[in-house]
């Protein structure tokens, strides 16, 4: 079964996040007529820090949720802090990877997922951002962030089942592509223990092919450690009525959505929806990173990107963890009953991505 990914869910500590998944993962896992439903957890700094400094406190809680038929072999590492303030924006992105917070949150992260594993995992994965924003970011960051991975990667294999660090290349950031990623990781890092997200609603934002994109991956050394399975919007016509009317009304104030618009002269980017619905010329298709439900059919003219998501989980290795991350369910339009939406988020996966997939 895919997991899915808990960072949809406010939680500021433990006793909050217990709260959370008895509110939903468990009905989710009920609905599934599950025994066990695989989660994608997300740890506030804080609780990380916590459970990091206290074995006993992680042992308690990996019997929480043991009683609750819930499993982790995937942590999103993303959100340092509160991913569900009234404006997160480009606070996602910090700390940076040359802010030590960042480091020792990932090497709190590595030690608490060591003692959660359930013990058919054959290994761990944490997913991470793509180093920062882009701006501000120089060559002397480059260094800082490429010293601070080298100073993970001990932590990441001194437990007995590998911990993985996936670094998530994303619209606006530093590696704001897949080729931006591989082409500052190759050589940089230990190709065993830091690899690649493949979040497949930023590959999709980017315009890149999904087979070729996985391939490039391999060439480099490298491996897709982790696969946040994930939809975006996209509209074939933006500059009509329709076309602007459907898209503006998933424009709101709490996440970035970052726009491309595919040309034949290249892809153009805006930062954000308000900002693509001024600058943008709209005479081409636009793919808009806004996680939309992968079951759901986005109101016409929109679509979603579905297909880029089917042919990447088709493209990477069997056994790669796959991570359900539709986080935008509280600001998405006319969203319903969260827990009936996940389980039909993974009903979908179940059925339409290739098997052999594992969390």
């Amino acid at each position: 079964m895919i997991a899915y990914c808990t960072n949809v869910h406010p939680a500021p500590d433990l006793a909050g996040i217990l709260a959370q998944l008895d509110r939903y993962a468990v009905r989710v896992r009920e609905a599934l007529e599950a025994d066990t439903l695989p989660l994608g957890l997300w740890l506030p700094a804080p609780v990380a820090r916590g459970l990091a400094e206290d074995g006993t406190a992680r042992q308690h809680f990996r019997a929480e949720l043991a009683s609750r038929g819930l499993t982790v072999s995937t942590l999103n590492a993303f959100p340092y802090g509160d991913f569900h303030d009234e404006v997160v924006k480009h606070a996602v992105y910090f700390p940076t990877w040359t802010d030590p917070r960042r480091l020792q949150y990932t090497v709190d992260c590595a030690n608490v997922l060591a003692d959660l594993l359930p013990d058919s995992a054959s290994y761990g994965s944490i997913s991470t951002l793509p180093l920062a924003w882009r701006e501000p970011w120089t060559g002397r960051d480059d260094d800082r962030a490429a010293d601070a991975l080298a100073e993970l990667t001990p932590s990441l294999r001194r437990h007995g089942r590998p911990i993985r660090l996936a670094v998530e290349p994303e619209p606006g950031c530093v590696l704001d592509t897949v080729a931006d990623t591989v082409g500052w990781l190759a050589g940089r890092v230990d190709p065993e223990y830091i690899g690649i997200c493949l979040d497949t609603c930023h590959l999709a934002v980017s315009f890149a092919d999904p087979a070729e994109t996985v391939a490039s991956i391999r060439a480099a050394g490298l491996d897709v450690v982790k696969v946040q399975a994930s939809a975006a919007l996209e509209v074939a016509e933006p500059g009509t009525a329709a076309g602007r009317r459907a898209i503006a009304g998933y424009s709101e104030p709490r996440y970035l959505h970052q726009v491309r618009e595919n040309t034949p002269g290249g892809v153009l980017a805006a930062d954000d929806l308000p900002e693509a619905l001024e600058t943008l010329p709209a005479e081409h298709p636009w793919r808009v990173h806004f996680h939309v439900p992968l079951h759901a059919v986005p109101p016409a003219p929109l679509t979603s990107t579905t297909d880029v998501l089917v042919a990447a989980v088709a493209a990477v290795d069997p056994g790669t963890h796959v991570e359900v991350e539709t986080y935008t369910w509280t600001v998405l339009p006319g969203a319903g009953d969260l827990a009936d939406g996940i389980a039909a988020e993974l009903r979908w996966a179940a059925q339409h991505l290739r098997t052999g997939v594992a969390v």
